[in-house]
């Protein structure tokens, strides 16, 4: 971008503001909204600056708001979480910050009553990290801190005086509360610390780049469309706009201008109501309002007003330039040459978005525009260096009619039972074409198909048994460990949680967990079995998976099912053997607990889950039960596991383990026994 362009972003000029210089300017959440303004103000109009963005691109932010700023000297972007506290301390000292201007949160009040945890990770823990990394290094001499007006809560509808910045602070969301919470410690660590903290409070922001989880992007969005404008309650909840360029300026001056210890309003006087906002943008589209208008369900708590007294900031002599008027209209224009800024951003057109619209879920940048600008500026040297920089974390439950699954597996016996449950659930499914250890296949497949959820069904378990991974290893190894941690990695840098179904034949049964004794091996259990190469592999990948924060393992055990005709079920397995052991073992059920599985992939599970019914079960007690409910007639024979020894290749994985955190999460899962009875055993009955 050329200088004569860039000053065209600013308004007012640098000469005009010299009261404070920074150098070195750290920008969290730069790649949102109102940042990105921010950032990309400074970069072009302060070349002297050099301006630090990080930011974890989470769903609502996109490198494509830095798009101004991608080629100048003076723009550094850094991959990351202002949760990492080594992160923070390692940025703050390598490239010397002295300011930080600290927009990164969660903000949208919807998502905050349905995941508020997140909120406050990010809102409170995350201000916290910064705030104890700028006392720990002693360098930062300007502290900005990004609040809202919500932390006012609400104000009365005939209150001609707004919220001063000495008001009382009565918060009345979740979202509201973690930014007061935050306030609390900023304004502590200044008192405490000595901290060069400055506070604001902003009233609702619009203009181009914006989430259209919000409500004038949405809108404008729908009625491109011809779709309903959806109104919260009866639309008389009152709201104060400022345009999104006036807001950066604000924040120019603050920096430059602001006192230290002060907190400043940022807000209008130009107030509208919600009815009158959808009215205004119908007008601007020709559409009839009456018709085009909906009513739906309120927020749990919906402020019916906020209103700000700005005069403190407007002796620093900033004012508000642009209308309403204009500044819709320059909004309206932006999106309708730029529908496609967000890709597919349905999920958030709809009354009360709280799926696909989830803290933590990362956006990547798509098509060869994008990949080109940002590669050739963007680094993450933090990364670069080796250290860790965090996984998104997924949360919040999807809705279902956002859902859409992508799965790996497919000629597998869990990959085709998938199907069966996704048809029969209304959810839209593909499966995967690319090979789990070719990258660039599995990111072509996420390009494709857009999944909301990835589901790895596919592994070398061999055939017709583990036997064959043991003369089979570099295949078992490309299959089961680098096809997997290949996988879990492109999920996670797409933001896309992934259920991975797993194994529990990893552990044998020892003094610490006798057999028969009811102690079973628990989630955090280290593998205790290597007897097998597959077992090996499957053991190794589960630890390698502990670091992928994105991915939910579940570990299946001896799988059932109703289906007794396939070779693939335990049943028929041991029903077709000359001889078998008798040994009690953990067992999954897969009629009862496939559905689960994409229940935990809706409500947003992660971690290790045994994903087994819950007891123990031995051979001969399954085929007492095969004989009384199928055969009456049928016989078998057993043998030890020394005689066993002699007629495998390699040895079997005998054990217990505890399902209580999966009982715990879906109470009404069935032991082994009762579920054997429901799920199997009952439906092919076949002896009066």
């Amino acid at each position: 971008m050329k200088r004569s362009s860039c000053l065209q972003i600013g308004l007012t000029t640098a000469a005009s503001m010299t009261s404070y210089r920074p150098k070195n300017i750290l920008v969290t959440g730069a790649a949102g909204f109102i940042a990105s303004h921010v950032t990309n103000r400074l970069v072009c109009n302060y070349p002297h600056y050099k301006v630090v963005v990080l930011d974890k691109l989470d769903y609502c932010s996109s490198l494509k708001n830095l798009k101004p700023s991608h080629t100048s000297p003076n723009f550094k972007f850094v991959k990351g979480d202002i949760a990492s506290a080594d992160l923070v301390q390692f940025l703050l000292l390598t490239e010397s910050i002295d300011t930080i201007m600290h927009f990164a949160a969660q903000t949208h009040v919807d998502n905050s009553f349905g995941n508020s945890f997140e909120f406050t990770k990010n809102n409170i823990y995350g201000t916290h990290v910064l705030l104890e990394a700028c006392k720990v290094t002693g360098q930062v001499r300007r502290f900005i801190h990004v609040s809202t007006d919500e932390v006012y809560g609400e104000t009365d509808e005939d209150a001609v005086i707004g919220n001063h910045e000495a008001s009382q602070l009565l918060p009345t969301n979740p979202y509201s509360a973690t930014k007061a919470g935050a306030e609390m410690l900023v304004m502590a660590y200044g008192r405490s610390y000595g901290l060069p903290v400055i506070t604001t409070r902003g009233n609702n922001v619009f203009g181009p780049n914006q989430f259209p989880e919000k409500l004038i992007p949405k809108f404008i969005l729908l009625a491109m469309q011809g779709q309903s404008l959806p109104i919260h309650g009866d639309g008389s909840n009152v709201r104060s706009y400022l345009y999104c360029e006036d807001v950066a300026e604000a924040f120019e001056v603050i920096l430059h201008r602001g006192e230290v210890g002060h907190i400043y309003n940022i807000g209008t006087k130009k107030e509208r109501k919600v009815i009158d906002v959808a009215k205004d943008i119908c007008k601007l589209f020709n559409l009839e309002a009456d018709s085009i208008i909906k009513f739906v369900d309120n927020r749990p708590f919906n402020d019916q007003r906020y209103f700000l007294d700005d005069q403190k900031l407007k002796n620093l002599g900033w004012s508000e330039r642009t209308t309403w008027e204009e500044g819709l209209r320059k909004t309206i224009e932006w999106y309708t040459s730029n529908s496609d800024w967000w890709g597919d951003v349905s999920g958030a057109l709809v009354p009360h978005p709280r799926m696909l619209m989830m803290p933590g879920i990362e956006r990547q940048l798509s098509g060869p525009e994008g990949a080109k600008d940002v590669n050739s500026r963007v680094t993450n040297k933090f990364t670069q260096m080796g250290m860790l920089v965090p996984a998104p974390r997924i949360a919040a439950p999807l809705q279902q009619s956002s859902l859409k699954f992508l799965i790996y597996g497919r000629t597998g016996w869990i990959g085709g039972l998938l199907e069966t449950i996704c048809t029969k659930q209304g959810i839209p499914f593909e499966y995967g074409k690319g090979r789990l250890e070719e990258r660039s296949q599995l990111v072509l497949d996420l390009q494709s198909v857009k999944p909301t959820h990835v589901f790895n069904a596919a592994g070398v378990t061999g055939r017709p048994n583990v036997d064959w991974c043991e003369s089979h290893k570099t295949d078992t190894i490309r299959t089961n460990v680098v096809g997997t941690l290949t996988l879990a990695d492109v999920c996670r840098e797409h933001g896309l949680l992934m259920i991975n179904y797993a194994t529990g034949c990893i552990f044998e049964y020892d003094d610490a967990h006798p057999e028969r004794s009811g102690i079973g091996f628990k989630e955090e259990d280290k593998p205790n079995f290597t007897g097998s190469f597959y077992s090996k592999t499957k053991a190794m990948v589960e630890e390698l998976m502990r670091e992928y924060d994105n991915v939910c393992t579940l570990r299946v055990r001896m799988p059932i099912s109703s289906d007794l005709n396939n070779p693939r079920n335990f049943i028929t397995k041991i029903s077709r053997y000359n001889k078998v052991v008798n040994i009690p073992n953990s067992m999954t059920v897969l009629d009862e607990l496939l559905p689960i599985s994409v229940e935990m992939a809706k409500r947003g599970c992660r971690g290790i889950w045994n994903f087994t019914n819950p007891g123990v079960i031995s051979h001969n007690e399954i085929l007492e039960m095969y004989k009384k409910y199928i055969d009456p007639n049928f016989k078998w024979v057993n043998f030890t596991l020394e005689e066993q020894a002699k007629v495998i290749v390699a040895p079997r994985s005998n054990n217990e383990m505890t399902a209580s955190k999966l009982k715990k999460e879906f109470p009404e899962l069935l032991s082994i026994k009762a579920s054997l009875v429901k799920y199997v055993f009952e439906p092919n009955k076949t002896v009066p």
